[in-house]
């Protein structure tokens, strides 16, 4: 008699959860996603306010092959999966202005971008990043697949041979100094090394104290390029979705898990929601590591501490007025200060910042038709600010005054009539708290040297062997590469557990 197929219950339909769900699937495994809210993809959304259209998560999309991976998991071939998708290059990817007046757009092209740079800051700057891009590239080859898209049961792994040579390539390649003095080595003018090392703050690391590891991000961030899916970036979790669906996993909107039941040996049996108790053989859980305790009834004793948060403005604006912007899809503009500004927010003891950097998104650069509305864009600002562990600030007494100061500011930077915008809503470390992110962040947990590969938390519950962890708060970490390629190794876990003696069944 034929063994039934293994049951797996995925707790959460963001990124991660779906992609877990999808690798699941593919092995025969009889898989419910169970997900709180009434739409997939978690903190990758597009909402409508006020009858307008924004993407109020996630919006800078890297590495797409990644999610037709997913969905190639599913038996939706690739060109199949890049119509569903319907990604566009982001270009440039970033316009970069700088406080003495300055702009560098980058290309989506990696090959265009030394040009680009050549252009506004000479060709020795355009031959120095040239020279950076390799370098990214050769870290990244070092450094993904065996430290990052890989599974470690502990310290001991680092030892074995794969991973001794590629620690030495990375030795070699002197990432385990500063990444600002990395950066240095390859270009000297401070607004480019700011162009290449602000993404380690996607990190929750303050880039002035990151090491040259986290170089990787800005490999896939600029190296590999930026690209928007048609409609908004909430479109990657409803193709997702719909895709499982299609392969017969079912999702369950509007349910969330009360509980996570046990046998007295530890073991998961079932999960609970309001109205029933679903018997399992796995779990997958995607959220943070307390929501997970809460679940089971345990306490972590361990003190994790946290990236950054950031307020977030969304507003319309007249598009004429935007027109008149230096600015594309995503801008990021800069002010005079860099390693005080992000000290600040980075600190035990937080603030906000003195001299503001900010990210400014205009989707409609890159759809139109979706966020520009009776003639209103959608323009959404974020401002990076210190999470509720180390500034408890009355958010919401201040965010409309600092939203002022916010617009006030950038207005003052060129972008004209920014200081009108229509706001429509403003996110901030409380909003985020109430929706139950820890610290009030949505970018999870800091990658600190603790608290990074192995020394992450880990993706089997240490008192639980078939729960199983995915998303930001595990490995490998947070961004949507890493969110996706985190639901394929808890999907591995949960796969090698159930053929494993006994199999769960």
């Amino acid at each position: 008699m034929r063994s039934r197929a293994p049951r797996v219950a995925v707790i959460g339909a963001g990124l991660s959860g779906l992609a877990a769900a999808a690798h699941l699937r593919a092995t025969g495994a009889d898989v419910t996603v169970f997900e709180a809210s009434g739409s997939p993809g978690g903190l990758v959304r597009t909402e409508t306010v006020g009858g307008h259209r924004f993407d109020t998560g996630a919006t800078v999309l890297t590495m797409p092959s990644l999610l037709v991976d997913v969905l190639g998991a599913l038996g939706v071939g690739g060109d199949e999966a890049h119509r569903r998708l319907a990604l566009a290059p982001v270009d440039p990817g970033y316009v970069m202005n700088y406080a003495d007046g300055s702009s560098l757009s980058i290309p989506h092209e990696a090959a265009e971008i030394p040009a680009a740079v050549a252009s506004v800051f000479g060709v020795q700057a355009g031959d120095g990043v040239a020279d950076l891009l390799r370098w990214l590239r050769r870290v990244y080859d070092a450094e993904f697949d065996t430290f990052i898209d890989r599974n470690y049961d502990g310290l001991a792994d680092l030892t074995d041979a794969r991973t001794r040579r590629a620690a030495a390539r990375l030795v070699g390649l002197r990432t385990l100094g500063g990444l600002g003095g990395a950066v240095a080595r390859h270009v000297t003018d401070e607004r480019l090394q700011r162009a290449f090392t602000f993404q380690a703050l996607y990190a929750g690391v303050p880039p002035h104290r990151a090491r040259a590891i986290y170089a990787i991000i800005a490999d896939m961030d600029i190296g590999r390029g930026v690209s928007a899916p048609e409609g908004g970036m909430g479109r990657v979790g409803r193709v997702l979705a719909d895709a499982l669906v299609d392969s017969g996993v079912d999702i369950v909107y509007r349910t969330p898990i009360t509980s996570i039941r046990r046998n007295a040996h530890g073991r998961v049996t079932a999960v609970g929601t309001d109205d029933d108790v679903v018997e399992v053989d796995a779990v997958v859980a995607t959220l943070e590591r307390d929501g997970v305790a809460r679940l089971i009834g345990e306490h972590p004793r361990r003190r994790l501490r946290y990236s950054p948060s950031a307020l977030v403005v969304h507003g319309v604006l007249p598009d004429a007025t935007t027109s008149t912007w230096r600015s594309g899809h995503h801008t990021v503009d800069f002010g005079s200060a860099w390693s005080q500004t992000f000290a600040e927010i980075t600190a035990r003891r937080g603030r906000l910042m003195s001299d503001g950097s900010f990210l400014i998104t205009r989707s409609a650069v890159s759809d139109p038709s979706t966020f520009v509305t009776d003639g209103l864009e959608s323009v959404s600002v974020l401002a990076p600010a210190p999470n509720l562990q180390s500034a408890g600030l009355d958010w919401d007494r201040i965010a409309g005054p600092y939203t002022d100061e916010v617009l006030g500011t950038l207005a003052s930077r060129g972008y004209t009539g920014i200081d009108g915008m229509h706001v429509l809503r403003v996110d901030h470390p409380k909003t985020w708290a109430r929706a139950g992110l820890p610290a009030g962040t949505p970018f999870s947990v800091a990658h600190t040297a603790s608290q990074t590969g192995p020394l992450r938390t880990a993706n089997v519950w240490p008192t639980s062997g078939n729960l199983v962890l995915a998303g930001s708060a595990t490995v490998p970490g947070v961004g949507i590469p890493p969110v996706l390629v985190s639901g394929g190794l808890a999907a591995a876990r949960v796969t090698d557990l159930l053929r494993g003696p006994g199999g769960g069944r």
